[in-house]
């Protein structure tokens, strides 16, 4: 388990450094691959058969028009989702912009309102926190796991710790001004809310 205190100072420290305001969000979400049970994937039932346990991450800030949430920083996303377009009433991610509240997915298998937007695979765990600033939600940060059972509420109460960073890192960067300059970008991966069959 990490040290939670020292974690968050650390990932604080790097995403004060990026250069630009994607490259803050990258900095926390990166990280915020080291967060879970690092033997879930041994765990009986964990995997399905020829599986690998592996991690993808990713901001999605809510985009000018207010119709998607777009992809920002992300990382083990394939290279043609780098601008993955989920609507912005779509799965989890809705739900957590709709509720401005943050979510924990032990076993995706176990919830009816998860849908697969990873071109990929379908992750067997997930976490996802909103990006609130003065008020108004920006989007938020998510981490998924191939492995069901990886991540737990103290996972969670982490990534909470990391998503003010992340939000007030965006905006002294200029992101939502980038975002608008941006948008629509012209590798645009649009996904359905109902997600990927």
């Amino acid at each position: 388990m990490i040290d939670p205190i020292a974690y968050i100072a650390a990932v604080g420290r790097e995403a004060n450094q990026a250069a630009d305001a994607e490259a803050a969000i990258h900095a926390v979400t990166r990280r915020a691959s080291e967060l879970g049970d690092p033997g879930a994937h041994a765990r009986p039932g964990s995997l399905d058969p020829g599986q690998k346990q592996f991690f993808v991450s990713g901001g999605f800030l809510i985009t000018p028009d207010r119709d998607f949430l777009m992809l920002v920083g992300n990382t083990g996303f394939p290279a043609e989702q780098r601008r993955l377009m989920v609507p912005i009433d779509g799965g989890n991610p809705g739900w957590v912009v709709r509720n401005r509240r943050s979510l924990v997915l032990p076993n995706t298998d176990d919830d009816r309102s998860f849908r697969q937007y990873l071109k990929t695979s379908r992750m067997g765990s997930a976490l996802y926190a909103p990006l609130l600033w003065q008020g108004e939600i920006l989007g938020l940060i998510l981490v998924a796991a191939q492995a069901r059972n990886t991540f737990s509420a103290d996972d969670l109460a982490v990534l909470d710790g990391l998503a003010p960073l992340a939000a007030a890192s965006w905006v002294a960067l200029g992101g939502p001004a980038w975002l608008a300059s941006t948008y629509p970008p012209a590798d645009a991966w649009r996904a359905s809310s109902e997600g990927l069959k």
